[in-house]
């Protein structure tokens, strides 16, 4: 289980910096306009069209795998196997007694009812 979770990290952190890299060499709606002017921008390297067509497609692309990633990674922590008992049952023990009864005096008495509430909580 441990080798698919860092399989699916890695498949998250890959699309991540793929979708950053993708966008950041993508180009505004107003960079359409500096090229009918003839600054140049047109020509690029998919062609004056195909390069939004295929930078958008791989950018949509990778973020659906980014967004499976991350339902996939929420799924498994969620479904983690829970220990069994409680919490409380670890917290709550006996009180022991190990200094006055070893030097011979006398170990206070612990009523019956005190004993009895420990078993009262709820698992």
């Amino acid at each position: 289980m441990n080798i698919l979770l860092t399989v699916i990290l890695a498949i998250q952190m890959v699309a991540a910096l793929g979708m950053i890299g993708l966008i950041l060499v993508q180009h505004g709606k107003g960079a359409d306009m500096g090229a009918a002017f003839g600054s140049g921008a047109s020509g690029s390297l998919f062609g004056s069209s195909g390069s939004a067509n295929f930078l958008s497609r791989a950018t949509g692309i990778l973020a659906a795998v980014f967004f499976v990633t991350s339902l996939t990674l929420a799924y498994v922590a969620s479904n983690k196997p829970k220990t069994t008992g409680s919490v409380m049952q670890e917290t709550v023990q006996s009180p022991t007694v190990s200094g006055p009864a070893a030097a011979g005096v006398e170990a206070p008495v612990v009523p019956a009812d005190a004993a009895s509430k420990a078993k009262d909580i709820p698992k």
